[in-house]
């Protein structure tokens, strides 16, 4: 099992730049960032927010990490160590 030790930065950073969310608006010490599915897709967009904090919390991870969509909260944890 990898590290679930991320701060919101580093979640964000790997949103935004390998997982295709955009960054819509800053609230706060929250980012808001959405993902819009490709026509071809039959999914509805995704809207994902991210304290800010140095530390998130494993339950607030859990929700951004089901908020993304993932379907496995290990996988997501370990997508996210390999592009921060």
């Amino acid at each position: 099992m990898g590290t679930r030790d991320f701060s919101g930065e580093d979640v964000y950073k790997v949103l935004v730049n390998a997982g295709n969310f955009e960054h819509v608006r800053t609230s706060g010490s929250h980012v808001i960032v959405e993902w819009t599915p490709p026509p071809d897709h039959d999914t509805e967009p995704r809207r994902v927010t991210v304290p800010l904090h140095d530390r998130i919390d494993l339950g607030t991870l859990q929700s951004i990490a089901e908020q993304a969509g993932a379907n496995d909260f290990d996988s997501f944890c370990a997508w996210v160590d390999r592009h921060r």
